[in-house]
């Protein structure tokens, strides 16, 4: 008995008797949580003071009411995900006044419990086999703020079910089987909703009806073919990415004066009405549609405009317009050949411009000298003009891969860090090896290295190389040389004058 009371005054410290030794393939954090791995059941417990249960990842297939849990009325947080658990026993939480989080993701459940906490806030129930939600199992749970139930299989979601949960600002249907909606959800504080990767193809206008704090709102992956009516007009952020929309119309969404984002990518977009009313709209994400149009007088304050993968043919100055907070501008993979001189002018804040894989024949001329990347990869590209790239005192990437270029000329591009010249036919001469070594000396990283290769076949690379600076040191002596004995000769003609 002795030595039990000195082994548990040396364990912890502030605890009176032995129950508080931490229980096998357990760790404990001062009596207060409590981390287990690789059990079949709840462990025997070490205090009734604990706060915090995680025993995810573990094999539990069960949770019965008559000894799980009992005894730990200050029980805040319980984490079971991953357990294998296929039941769970009615009330087996009740009790626990103060638990606020109950994480049961990833097991084999295909109901919700009965019997939750009326204090819960928090509930996670992702990745599980639930196919229904029952008005019953929700009851008592005014005060849940979050519910997690991506993953599932609900196929179909009946709104007024959660008219129970007055309280609830976030809820997750990502990833369900959902193919139709009925009734109105009175959720007053609903602050996310996120319906993606579903079977939606239509939402009634009286969906958004009492939805009035409303700012994320994810549709991704469903079967729209146009932007659902009456959205709310507090919305901030909207996701419509995968579906099958073919336009967007002043119309549908002149009500969104909150938004930021608005992304509308991978779907089957022809047009954009001009000037969208959307005037706080910020990033605008179009990727992977069909316009031939660069979407035109979006509004003052975007800073991102991403549309690669279309096909856009040609940029001008009426299209960016206005556009003086544009930050981001991604045109990669389209077919564009006409790039309007200084289309790019009132983009004075403009620092990342990509526009690989097009029909460039040259760099465009008059771009903004705060760009900080420039992309042109895989075009037809086969000169470049000092006077192109020397107002960029600020660039740092230069992507030059894939074109046809030959030749560099001096790139007085004073923070250059990174230059991509693989892809092109090079001309190793030496006015190009010239060019290479302001750059290196420059600390400019070449991706990869280029005019390395040895001149001749039979050489090996030491001697080719060798040969190499032989020659061209012998061509600088020269011209030297030459210059030298032309300022000489002049002098010379002077003196005669004289």
């Amino acid at each position: 008995m002795i030595f039990c009371l000195f082994l548990c005054v040396l364990l912890y410290s502030q605890h009176a008797h032995c129950s508080h030794i931490c229980p096998k393939n357990c760790i404990c954090e001062q009596a207060a949580s409590l981390q287990c791995f690789r059990v079949q059941s709840v462990p025997p417990l070490i205090s009734n003071n604990l706060k915090k249960i995680h025993l995810g990842y573990n094999h539990l297939k069960e949770l019965k009411v008559i000894f799980n849990f009992s005894g730990l009325p200050g029980l805040e947080e319980v984490v079971l995900s991953s357990g294998g658990i296929e039941q769970i026993d009615a009330n087996v939480f009740r009790s626990h006044v103060l638990l606020r989080t109950l994480d049961l993701q990833k097991n084999y459940l295909r109901q919700l419990p009965r019997g939750l906490p009326s204090g819960l806030e928090i509930l996670h129930l992702g990745h599980n086999r639930i196919h229904s939600l029952q008005e019953s199992l929700l009851e008592g749970l005014e005060k849940l703020r979050v519910l997690n139930l991506q993953n599932n299989q609900i196929s179909t979601l009946r709104a007024n079910t959660l008219t129970l949960l007055q309280k609830l600002e976030c809820l997750y249907l990502d990833g369900n089987q959902i193919e139709s909606i009925h009734g109105a959800p009175r959720l007053p504080f609903l602050n996310l909703l996120s319906m993606g990767s579903n079977r939606i193809s239509s939402i009634s206008s009286t969906f958004f009806s009492s939805l009035q704090l409303l700012k994320t709102f994810d549709l991704s992956s469903n079967r729209f073919t146009k932007v659902p009516h009456d959205l709310p007009r507090s919305l901030v952020h909207l996701n419509l990415d995968s579906n099958q929309i073919r336009s967007l119309r002043n119309r549908d969404m002149s009500q969104l004066h909150n938004l930021i984002t608005l992304s509308v990518s991978s779907n089957r977009l022809v047009s954009v009405d001009g000037g969208l009313r959307l005037p706080n709209l910020s990033v605008c994400e179009l990727a992977g549609n069909q316009l031939r149009i660069l979407p035109g007088r979006l509004t003052s304050k975007l800073e991102k405009l991403d549309c690669r993968q279309n096909n856009i043919q040609e940029v001008t100055i009426q299209q960016l317009a206005g556009m003086k907070l544009l930050k981001h501008l991604f045109l990669e993979n389209n077919s564009i050949q006409n790039f309007e001189a200084n289309a790019l002018r009132n983009c004075i804040q403009l620092t990342s411009l990509a526009l690989e894989q097009n029909l460039l024949s040259a760099i465009p001329h008059g771009l903004p000298e705060t760009l900080v990347r420039l992309d042109l990869k895989g075009n037809n590209i086969d000169t470049i003009h000092e006077r192109e790239l020397k107002p960029l005192r600020r660039l740092q990437v230069l992507n030059l891969r894939n074109n046809k270029l030959s030749t560099l000329p001096a790139l007085n591009l004073p923070k250059l860090k990174l230059l991509y010249l693989d892809g092109n036919p090079w001309q190793c001469s030496c006015e190009l090896l010239e060019v290479k070594k302001a750059l290196l000396a420059q600390d400019v990283e070449i991706r990869p290295d280029f005019c390395s290769k040895p001149v001749h076949e039979s050489l090996d690379e030491w001697r080719a190389y060798v040969l190499a600076q032989d020659i061209c040191e012998k061509q600088t002596r020269d011209l030297l040389l030459e210059r030298k004995t032309d300022h000489i000769d002049n002098e010379e003609y002077d003196d005669y004058d004289l």
